[in-house]
């Protein structure tokens, strides 16, 4: 069996996260997209014993759990203790990619804006589905293909012509068909994937680098660029973002695709397809029109 590539530092990822904490992270993104599942939330017509939130570089998701009144117990795992909460009992630290919780221990799991940063999707999926009872729910939202595509497109162009090449500096996010065929490869039933785009508007890329360093989100990935950055390539960067990526009042746009995914470990109770064949009407007939051949 081939093992996943080991796409991130996971080492540097924590030391990142733990600076991030310690300058006052910025964390509007985060209350962005925790807004939005409280609304998902909302929609779910059930109640839910145990749930556990994986990766989430903040407080922000228990909150809305707690604030539902729908989850009886909330545990929660982050990488770093820095982001736990005085619940010691309830929290516990470890690494994103690796679900702590037993099997069949948890009736719902949720992740915001972590996922990115797995090595092996596919294996943190098929994880979630085994700490999961039946009918038990999974939803994520994780940073999707046209994150920050400004930032690389402007930084690509510098490399290849200040400097003749390109280093990679931002992580090869997943895509919305990617993403769903996961979901159902690892065996979830009555997935959902959906997408949001935010558009982040700054006065210079500098507040924009200032930003993802409050993030804990600069660049983590294992093949990344060593030496330092010329000047003269930051500088054409810089240029070239301005140029084609500024509004008529100059302002930079910075792009953050959202991508949402839920799905249910199976159980009878769910609705599944007819079996072909089992149709008490024509489609024909609700058309009020004549069957034909091609």
């Amino acid at each position: 069996m081939n093992e996943a590539p080991c796409l991130f530092d996971q080492s540097l990822l924590r030391m990142r996260l733990r600076r991030a904490v310690t300058m006052g992270a910025a964390d509007f993104l985060l209350h962005r997209v925790a807004d939005d599942f409280e609304l998902r939330l909302q929609a779910l017509a059930r109640s839910f014993n145990t749930v556990a939130d994986i990766g989430t570089p903040g407080p922000h998701a228990v909150e809305k759990l707690r604030a539902s009144g729908r989850f009886a117990h909330i545990f929660r795992q982050s990488p770093i203790i820095e982001t736990l909460g005085a619940e010691r009992g309830l929290n516990l630290v470890g690494e994103t990619g690796l679900v702590s919780f037993a099997s069949q221990s948890l009736d719902a799991a949720i992740s915001l804006l972590a996922l990115h940063f797995v090595d092996d999707l596919p294996g943190f999926l098929a994880q979630i589905k085994r700490a999961l009872k039946a009918d038990g729910l999974f939803m994520a939202c994780l940073l999707g293909g046209q994150t920050l595509h400004e930032l690389r497109d402007a930084f690509a162009r510098a490399e290849i012509e200040c400097e003749g090449g390109l280093s990679p500096r931002v992580a090869p996010f997943a895509d919305l068909r990617d993403l769903g065929q996961l979901i159902q490869r690892a065996g979830f039933a009555l997935p959902v994937i959906d997408t949001e785009t935010i558009t982040v508007r700054y006065a210079t890329p500098l507040a924009l680098f200032a930003d993802l360093r409050a993030m804990g989100a600069t660049n983590v990935l294992v093949e990344r660029r060593k030496t330092p950055l010329r000047r003269q390539t930051l500088l054409r960067a810089l240029e070239l973002y301005a140029e084609s990526y500024s509004d008529s009042d100059g302002r930079i746009r910075a792009t953050f695709e959202c991508l949402w995914v839920s799905g249910w470990t199976p159980h009878d109770s769910q609705q599944k397809p007819l079996q072909p064949g089992s149709a008490k009407a024509r489609l024909a007939d609700a058309l009020k029109t004549s069957e034909g051949t091609l």
